[in-house]
């Protein structure tokens, strides 16, 4: 080997070991498979950001308003909306178009950080119900479960004392 060949060899750095665990590649724990391009925040600083692939969607329809956050899958949020910060107001919150925009802007907002893989999770009778799941399915993202998880009460609470007339 002549010295320009030893050289080459002495100045590559170790290779890092490549973790096969499939919760190390959702969480980011690797390194540099999950990181993202760096941002910048208020202070000038460079933020690395994480690439996370998969997540759950929460989507909470009430009667009054729908409510969409996506997380990871340890809960951390990662995108957010609501009818509010859509720009509904009033019984407006409560349409299936208030849930479809809501949807929309959440699942924009997850793609725009890496996530092209979602689970929803659903709450609640509302009217943006089903349509929020229909904007997600439609943003671009792949759904894999759909499963309800509004609470049924079994038999519920005591009942009032009935009235004597």
């Amino acid at each position: 080997m002549s010295e320009s060949e030893v050289k080459k060899t002495a100045e590559k750095p170790a290779e890092k070991p490549v973790e096969t665990d499939a919760m190390a590649i959702v969480m980011g724990e690797d390194g540099q498979a999950a990181v993202a391009a760096p941002t910048v925040d208020a202070k000038g600083k460079k933020a690395r950001t994480r690439s996370i692939p998969a997540g759950i969607a929460h989507i909470t329809a009430s009667f009054n308003n729908t409510q969409c956050c996506i997380t990871d899958a340890r809960g951390n949020v990662i995108a957010w909306s609501s009818s509010g910060k859509a720009g509904f107001k009033g019984s407006r919150k409560s349409t299936a178009f208030a849930g479809t925009m809501v949807a929309q802007e959440c699942a924009r907002n997850a793609i725009a950080k890496g996530m092209h893989e979602v689970e929803i999770r659903v709450q609640g009778a509302g009217a943006g119900r089903e349509s929020a799941v229909r904007a997600i399915a439609t943003s671009g993202m792949a759904v894999t479960l759909i499963k309800d998880i509004t609470p049924i009460p079994h038999n519920g609470c005591r009942q009032r004392k009935r009235r004597r007339v």
